[in-house]
């Protein structure tokens, strides 16, 4: 059987650069080589190279997380080399990094998310109509990024300029929600039109850490992941379904993990990753393992699925 000829696409330009070259390491050690030639790029500088080799390339994997990676802007451009990817198209990928208009479709869609506020830079704004809409503590956040950097917990009115200076320092649209106390859930999704959901992970950042931030995502032993979570049976087909519903409502596609919080018996929605990390120990990967689906094998079935969405889109083009 003829080798793929893959591009293995990491590293870029965003903040989250460093994160992707990690990702990209050990994606490339775990992709099967008696399957796959694996031919790696890095955005930053080899961009034209890519473009050069388009003709000679039968699928791109992208690992690339942050800006010009998750916001359909590299979709985009293999979509006009005619290229398949794994993953989300353009407009899933782009809604998805946008954590306003996720929430819109969201609420449109049924799933519950915690009361917010979205303000634009130069818009007037105070520390007590923020505590008066949406209670204290709350949180402040980019509305594009990932990795939660430029996220701040808001307690007072002495932090609150502080922490909408580091979100816009990000984006010049930022996210003011409710924080709520609870457990952090993630859940994730793998399909195109029919879909499996990955049983769910527990999230338990050490006391150190207010939340689920930079640090403690990356930082060797800073947070402890329990797969499948310590939740009853309800709680857990409920995290699942939203985690489907979110991926229909965001136009996602080849797979996705949705974050979630839960207070009670009540499950909120965070927000959804369209490039979830893919390290062996990421989260996704980890439900994979758990669901029986190594590492290497969730790999050959993203780029199955991308390759059976990609000629689906090029038949549905052509008008058939």
């Amino acid at each position: 059987m003829k080798k793929l000829k893959v591009a293995l696409i990491s590293g870029g330009i965003s903040v989250e650069r460093e994160v992707s070259r990690k990702s990209g390491d050990q994606v490339y050690d775990a992709l099967d080589k008696t399957k796959y030639d694996v031919i790696r790029y890095d955005p930053a500088s080899q961009l034209l190279h890519l473009v050069s080799d388009s003709s000679n390339i039968d699928f791109a994997l992208i690992i690339l997380h942050g800006p010009f990676g998750e916001d359909g802007t590299i979709q985009g451009l293999l979509d006009l080399l005619d290229i398949p990817y794994q993953g989300s198209g353009v407009l899933g990928s782009a809604v998805a990094m946008n954590k306003f208009a996720a929430k819109q479709l969201y609420e449109q869609s049924g799933i519950p998310v915690p009361p917010y506020i979205m303000i634009k830079k130069g818009d007037p704004v105070e520390y007590k109509t923020c505590e008066k809409r949406l209670g204290s503590p709350f949180i402040v956040k980019p509305v594009s990024g990932g990795s939660s950097i430029g996220v701040s917990i808001v307690k007072s009115d002495k932090s609150f300029n502080e922490a909408v200076e580091s979100a816009f320092s990000c984006d010049d649209t930022v996210l003011i929600e409710t924080f709520i106390e609870g457990i952090e859930i993630t859940g994730g999704v793998i399909g195109n039109d029919e879909l499996e959901t990955l049983p769910i992970v527990e999230i338990i950042p050490d006391k150190a850490f207010k939340f689920f931030d930079y640090t403690a995502k990356y930082k060797t032993g800073a947070t402890k992941e329990i797969c499948p979570a310590q939740i009853d049976d309800t709680l857990t087909q409920q995290a699942q379904t939203y985690a489907k519903m979110a991926h229909k409502a965001l136009f996602c596609k080849g797979y996705s993990r949705t974050d979630m919080i839960l207070s009670g018996k009540e499950i909120y929605v965070l927000e959804t990753n369209t490039i979830p990390g893919m390290t062996s120990t990421s989260l996704l990967p980890q439900a994979a393992q758990v669901a029986g689906i190594s590492f290497s094998q969730l790999l050959d079935k993203l780029i199955e699925l991308g390759i059976d969405e990609h000629a689906k889109t090029k038949e549905r083009r052509a008008g058939k």
